[in-house]
């Protein structure tokens, strides 16, 4: 329980009419009426499919001390005498704050290490996660595949891989409670938009940035604003852990170059796989079907190192974790060199399915063009055979990318079928259609292959593959469900594979055609 006072700095510039009292004891805050305890806050929010202030009356009945709303006071909304109403100019900003206060601003109170970028910035989370545990340093982490409080770890089933600002408070006081060193949170745009302000009260000792490409503009209006809203990570830079805070950017992609002119820091950290100017770099890459060697290079520096992960686009998340690790902590690049050979992928990234099949089946989350212009050529070098993908594109979501999906895997792949991702309220064949637009080196029903039923596509894509192809399946990854019109279908994309793949009968009669 604590005392919320209207008249603090951090609430009154959004406070614009209050109805009942200006200090209000509050137990707990939610956005969700229906998880309103005694004593509890209620934000009305504006969501995407909802909005919150229909269900204010809801929120008054289960014993709401305090709502806070952002369109007009009304009567029937409940008794002031018994609820305080705040009306507020942007009921987000205040539900962010409300949240850190309420779990005694826990990112002042550990040194906390941002991820953002289209592309990589799970497996660079994990990475980073992994190379401070490997140097004994207790770190919690927040992720699209999956969430640590410094002891256990758990799937992150809420589809956001950013969290909404109640939960990442909650788990952030969580790590502080179990005594982590770090935080390590995936940094999304939605998540730093001031639409959402999940991040709003987060403060970041280390700032990542992996690349910036074409994405989520239905929802930033232009890729201008995108990159506008990634670039607020490096402005909440400032001071932990006695150390300078730091940009950590991709040298390498231009777009992501930009941050440097907003960072709140003057400690800017390049790194590159293809540039010896950058702060860090990568010499002498030799990248395999089953791994990478090259060297950790900085001007006074250089060491040899294998990694599992394959690609060069895992080797430049590997040097963006390390630099981060080293600048927050100040830990020697030779003991960080040390740990890379341990590093592995995040579920849903890159996994190798063994069925005991002629061929390489791959499962990767790759689903925007930034993405796939790295992973196909990547394959394309360790094929013998042909080069399979199955993808599709959401729905509901950003629509132009969709053709640049098609051209992209056009260019390089051997055989395309395109099914469904999360089609929503989308027709599911318009989806594919507008994929298709950009594919056109391919013949449909020959070497193009339009199946809705994702199952079903994976299952013609197994019975189409010969020995020595690889097949990549992108787009779900680690996810759970499936999201059609408005049901949420479970979905796990290891399991359908390794069934088909049995009932195949792989191991005693190869190939079905």
């Amino acid at each position: 329980m604590i005392e919320i006072d209207a008249h603090h700095s951090c609430l009154s510039k959004y406070i614009t009419d209050i109805k009942g009292q200006t200090r209000v004891k509050i137990s707990s805050i939610v956005q969700d009426s229906r998880l309103v305890k005694n004593q509890g806050c209620f934000v009305a929010i504006h969501g995407q499919h909802s909005n919150g202030h229909h269900y204010i009356p809801q929120a008054c009945e289960a014993g709401a001390s305090l709502v806070i709303h952002e369109e007009p006071f009304q009567e029937t909304w409940g008794n002031y005498s018994k609820t305080s109403f705040w009306h507020v100019s942007d009921s987000r900003k205040v539900f962010s704050y409300i949240s850190s206060a309420i779990n005694d601003f826990p990112a002042k109170k550990i040194p906390i290490i941002g991820v953002t970028g289209t592309d990589g910035k799970s497996t660079t989370v994990s990475l980073v996660h992994q190379l401070l545990t490997a140097t004994g340093l207790r770190a919690g982490f927040i992720s699209t595949v999956n969430m640590h409080d410094g002891i256990s770890l758990v799937k992150n089933d809420l589809r956001q891989s950013t969290p909404e600002a109640d939960t990442i408070q909650e788990i952030l006081k969580t790590m502080v409670d179990n005594q982590c060193d770090c935080a390590v949170i995936e940094a999304t745009s939605h998540g730093l938009s001031p639409k959402t302000s999940r991040l709003a009260d987060v403060y970041f000792a280390t700032a990542i940035i992996t690349n910036i490409s074409h994405e989520h503009l239905e929802f930033h209006g232009s890729f201008e604003q995108y990159k506008k809203d990634k670039s607020e990570l490096f402005k909440k830079l400032g001071p932990a852990n006695g150390q300078q805070p730091a940009a950590i950017i991709n040298a390498d992609d231009p777009n992501c170059m930009d941050m440097a002119e907003v960072a709140n820091t003057k400690k800017i950290i390049t790194y590159s796989t293809i540039n010896s100017k950058a702060s860090i770099w990568a010499e002498d890459i030799k990248s395999k079907g089953n791994g990478s060697d090259f060297f950790i290079c900085t001007p006074d520096y250089r060491e040899s190192v294998h990694t599992e992960l394959i690609g060069e686009i895992n080797i430049a998340n590997i040097l963006a974790a390390i630099a981060a690790v080293h600048s927050t902590f100040n830990t020697p690049l030779s003991v960080l060199a040390k740990a890379v050979p341990n590093l592995s992928g995040p579920p849903g990234r890159m996994n190798r399915i063994e069925c005991g099949q002629p061929f390489t089946c791959i499962i990767d989350y790759a689903h925007t063009p930034g993405s796939f212009e790295k992973i196909f050529p990547m394959l394309r070098q360790f094929v013998d055979g042909r080069l399979i993908s199955v993808f599709g594109s959401a729905g509901e979501r950003d629509k132009g990318k969709r053709p640049m999906q098609g051209k992209i895997a056009d260019q390089y792949c051997d055989l395309i079928i395109l099914t469904d991702e999360d089609p929503r309220n989308e027709d599911q064949y318009a989806i594919l259609t507008e994929i298709a637009a950009g594919i056109s080196k391919k013949t449909m029903d020959e070497t193009l292959f339009l199946i809705p039923d994702r199952k079903q596509a994976i299952k013609k894509a197994c019975e189409m593959a010969n020995e020595n192809d690889l097949l990549i399946i992108l787009g779900k990854g680690h996810e759970g469900s499936i999201i059609q019109k408005d049901r949420v279908l479970p979905w796990d994309e290891e399991a359908v594979l390794r069934e088909i793949l049995q009932e195949m009968n792989i191991h005693n009669t190869g190939v079905q055609k």
